[in-house]
């Protein structure tokens, strides 16, 4: 089944963007929130969790401002996840959007998943 393209937007009022580059653009800060451990070898990171582990490349990153990887078993599609800095003009406050692919169905699982680990990134950053 195809998967489709889904962005999140999370509002980050009390970030730093320094703060906030080394949680999604470090192998450390990753650590800290997104998987138990990150391990990377050139542009190859393999994230943990408990008994699992998956890999993904690192396709595209800018300093303070977004990084991009693609699941090792997506390498010949278009699929990818994206973890990006944004701004709100109007308040000056941060957010952190991040675009995923998911089958239809499994849409609102991986949001949740998502959620989850946005909750983890707030209590370990403190933002």
């Amino acid at each position: 089944m195809k998967k489709i393209e889904f962005p999140i937007e999370y509002q980050l009022k009390s970030a730093s963007i320094n703060v906030l580059w080394n949680s999604i653009g470090t192998p450390l800060g990753l650590a800290e929130w997104f998987a138990d451990g990150v391990t990377v070898n050139e542009n190859e990171y393999t994230f943990s969790w408990e008994q699992y582990e998956q890999t993904a490349f690192l396709i595209e990153t800018k300093t303070n401002s977004h990084i991009r990887f693609q699941w090792e078993e997506d390498i010949d599609t278009d699929y990818y996840f994206e973890l990006k800095i944004g701004l709100v003009e109007i308040t000056g406050d941060l957010t952190l959007i991040i675009t995923d692919f998911s089958e239809p169905l499994e849409k609102p699982d991986l949001i949740l998943l998502w959620d989850k680990q946005i909750e983890v990134l707030r209590r370990k950053t403190g933002i």
